[in-house]
Formats: structure tokens, sequence, C-alpha cells
């Protein structure tokens, strides 16, 4: 006999159920990293998130190929598995006995783990680099990855501790993935609040989200981050165009395959994008191992240009004079050789939302002034956030988000001056409600305390200055005379020690 739940039941029941995932997911996480901790070959936060990347992603391999080969028994098809038998995560990692449970005495651990692990595993996964059939497949990625990283943990016990915990996190329900990538976000937050060079990796989310709906990206556009680190642009588009509208199977396969780009230079980074991007629902990320700014943007063609941009590039780095040379105005700053790519890779009427050191708005050095004029006078810049201290954790830089549209001049620039109104770190980060108002004026270019417009016929066509400069904060002017002030402090003085001699009397 069929059971009926009545709605408060379903409720209750899906509540228990993802309030047990939550846990049981938070436990494992903090069991990995602990074990991480007790070993000799890891020794920060980047080492863990690596670590724990590349088994979680076998993980995931595994459940994907388990997923395809069910689909394809109940459609009277033959799923070929990307993996042999020999390498598959149930034969090396996990191998079960009869009842379920890990078979002790087919399991590898110890030293002969590790040296699977290092002289067999990643071998064979590197491999597929080469024998894959296009850089866009899931078995190039596999080889992309297993190329560029290594297994750090010395101890195979410590091994065998990670696999089986990861074992028993699962990816084949929804809720199972919005739980992994949500504890998988807050590794990459702790990388990048943890120092050295982690912070380079990730951008606060609510001002990732933030951005994403002022240039709202629709279906059927195209989407591309150069500089993609976590992928966290990425994620948030693709959330974004989900949400948009009740997508059709042909509008959801273009979302997958054809819509989501970026590329990353550095190793660890191109990792933790491709990991993000599945744990989000993105089967087979379109990210690219390879260094932007390498590439001539003379040769970018009109078939390589997409719709919008949404990028963090890193800032303060130096480029070699080789790079230099791919680009009309030369400079060491990577920031703004990231600026003039992402122009050059827009279409025509193209959209895009950068963020940058507020110092590009009025630096006077000469790559500085000419890309201001080149942004004012082939895009429009119809917006400016300027982002608090603080904004991003632990770097002390100061920064600005850019909004603008590729095939017409700026005649208007609207400001607009984040005040959170608190001191921001680690306990009191930036938030949505933050931003709120930022998204809500954005679509009309409000005017108030906190936003302004700047007509461009007004800017200083020899410097092209756009400094961040309120015209609705009236400076406080001290008229008092030297005398005066030295009068008050005295004035002071005395009231202080009447207080403390009040108090002395007291006591």
């Amino acid at each position: 006999m069929e059971r009926f739940l009545d709605p408060l039941q379903e409720r209750g029941l899906s509540y228990y159920y993802l309030t047990r995932i939550v846990y049981m997911y938070e436990a494992a996480f903090k069991n990995i990293d602990d074990t991480l901790w007790k070993d000799a070959g890891c020794s920060s936060e980047l080492d863990y998130i690596e670590q724990t990347s590349w088994i979680l992603f076998l993980k995931y391999l595994d459940d994907y190929e388990t997923d395809k080969a069910n689909s394809a028994l109940l459609n009277g098809q033959i799923y070929n598995s990307i993996l042999s038998d020999e390498f598959s995560w149930t034969t090396w990692a996990t191998p079960k006995s009869s009842d379920g449970k890990l078979d002790y005495n087919a399991a590898l651990t110890g030293d002969d783990l590790r040296e699977f692990v290092n002289f067999k595993l990643f071998p064979y996964l590197k491999q597929f680099k080469v024998s894959a059939d296009s850089a866009n497949t899931l078995e190039y990625k596999i080889g992309e990855i297993f190329s560029e990283i290594s297994n750090k943990l010395q101890s195979g016990y410590a091994l065998r501790e990670v696999i089986n915990k990861i074992d028993e996190l699962s990816f084949l329900s929804n809720d199972d993935k919005h739980e992994l990538s949500s504890l998988y976000e807050d590794k990459i937050k702790n990388m990048g609040n943890a120092g050295r060079n982690g912070g380079e990796y990730y951008t606060p989310r609510p001002l990732i989200k933030s951005i994403v709906k002022v240039v709202n990206p629709v279906i059927g556009e195209t989407v591309y981050d150069g500089a993609v680190g976590s992928a966290g642009f990425l994620c948030e588009a693709y959330a974004h165009l989900r949400g948009s509208k009740e997508l059709s199977a042909s509008e959801y396969e273009q979302l997958q395959l054809h819509t989501l780009y970026g590329k990353e230079k550095k190793s660890l980074a191109y990792v933790i994008g491709i990991m993000n991007m599945i744990l989000h629902g993105i089967e087979a990320p379109n990210i690219v191992h390879t260094n932007t700014l390498g590439e001539n943007i003379a040769d970018i063609q009109q078939k390589d240009r997409v719709d919008v941009v949404l990028a963090n590039p890193p800032f303060g780095g130096k480029e070699r004079a080789e790079v230099q040379q791919n680009f009309p105005v030369a400079t060491s700053e990577t920031a703004y050789l990231f600026l003039q790519h992402f122009i050059k890779m827009l279409k025509v009427n193209g959209r895009c939302g950068v963020v940058i050191k507020n110092t590009f708005l009025s630096n006077t050095d000469n790559a500085s002034v000419s890309l201001r004029k080149q942004l004012l006078e082939e895009c429009n810049l119809f917006a400016v956030l300027d982002l608090p201290g603080g904004a991003f954790i632990g770097t002390g830089v100061k920064t600005v988000v850019l909004f603008f549209e590729k095939g017409k001049p700026t005649e208007n620039v609207w400001y607009y001056q984040l005040n959170v109104g608190r001191n921001m770190g680690k306990t009191n980060p930036l938030n949505e409600k933050d931003l709120a108002e930022f998204v809500e004026m954005a679509k009309t270019q409000q005017l108030s305390d906190n936003s302004w417009l700047v007509d461009v016929a007004t800017v200083n066509k020899d410097t092209w200055d756009l400094t961040v400069n309120n015209p609705n904060t009236v400076e406080e002017v001290d008229n008092r005379t030297p005398q005066e002030i030295i009068a008050e402090i005295e004035q002071l003085d005395v009231q202080a020690a009447q207080a403390l001699q009040a108090i002395k009397e007291l006591l």
C-alpha cells in the first residue's frame, strides 16, 4: 500500500534529511582537514584544498560515471567508462565486500597506497591530456588536472583516512551537490583569508552576485572570465542564468556546454576552479589552463568574442617585456593588460563588470591615462562602484568595480560610493544586504547622498582623471586659531583632572 505524506510531514522529512546531510558533510570536511594538518606534506590552507580537490574530483568522477552508466542501461544503451577498471574509484580507492563495507583485505593502504597513487594512478590520469579528442572534453580536464598537481600526502595511512572520508560524500542528488558546493566555497574562503597568495583566488561572493545582477547575462549570451581563479564569477553566472527562467532542454544544454568560458594561468587555481564549477552543476567546465596575457590581442577574431565579461584580474603583478608586447598599451601592471584584453574580447554591445584597484582612476602614468582614454572613447562606462577598505579581507587594497558596454563612447559616469557603516573584517565581512541598494539604484542610475553623475565633457582631456569624488560630502573646516585650540585642550585637561579627583574622593 502506497504511503502518502501531508505537506508538513514532507517538509519535516526534507528538513531532517538536509540537516543530516549538512552535519555529515561538515563533519567529513573537518575530519579531512584534521588529517591533512597532521601530515608532514601539507602545511597550509592552500595545501588542504589542493589535496582535498584531487581526491574529491575522483570521487565525483566515479559518481558521474555510475550515473551515466545507469542512464544508458535504462535507455538500452552501453556506456563506455572513461577510466579503465584498474583505476576506477571502486577498485583502487574503496573496494567493497558483499555487505557494502570497505574490504580491508583488498584496499591498499600505507606505502602500498602511496606508491600506487604516485607511480601508477597519476601517470595514468596525466595521459588523458594527450589522448583526449579536444580540450572541451572531461577526459582532457582529467589529464590537465593531474598534469599540474601531485599527491603531497607523505603518509599512506593519512591518505587512506582521507579517501575513506571522501567516499562518504555523494554527488548523485542536487541536495548533495548544493551542500558540497557550499562547504567547498567555505574552504576557498578560508584559503583566501590564510595569507600568502591565497587572497588572489577569492572574491567575496556577495560582491560577485551583485556584479552579476547588474551586468545581467541572459540565456543565449556567452560569459567569459580570463582570470578565472576559483571560478566564482562563472559559478554565480550559472546560478543566475539557471534561475532567470524555466529552461527548455536545448537552453539547458546550451548553458551547460556553450555559455561559460574561462582561462587560468596557475595550476592550483585551475584545479579549484574546475572542481568548484563541477560542484555547482557544470559537468565539463570550459576552462583552459593557459596564460591569458600570453596571447596577442591582435589575434582575437570576431568568432572569439563574447557577450559578457565578469572578472577580478590579479593586480600588482608584473609581466615580462615579451608579454607586454602583446598589447597596444605596454605596461607591467597585470590588471591593465587584462583590461585591454577584456575590451578586445567583448562583442559590440557586450557588457563587462571588472574589479580593479581604485588608483586606476587617478594614476598619472602614461599607461593609466591611455587606458582611461580608451575606456571612455570606445566604451560606455555606465557605472563605477567604489568599495570601502576591508571589502577584500586581508589585502588592504582599495578597489572599484567598473561596469561598461562596448561600442559607444561614455557621456555620463554614474558613481556609487558604498558606505556600510562599520569596519569590515573576518567577523564583519561584506554581505548582500550591504550591496542591495547599489544593485537597485544602478537600474536607473538614481542620485542620492552616495551616488552622483559625472559628465564626461567636464573631465580633463589631458589626464582623463576619474577619481571618486563625492560632491555630496561636505568637508568640515576647522576655523579655530591655534590659540583657541590650545585653550580648549587645556580646558579639557582641567576637566579630566577634576573628574579623576572626584573618583579618588569616592574611593
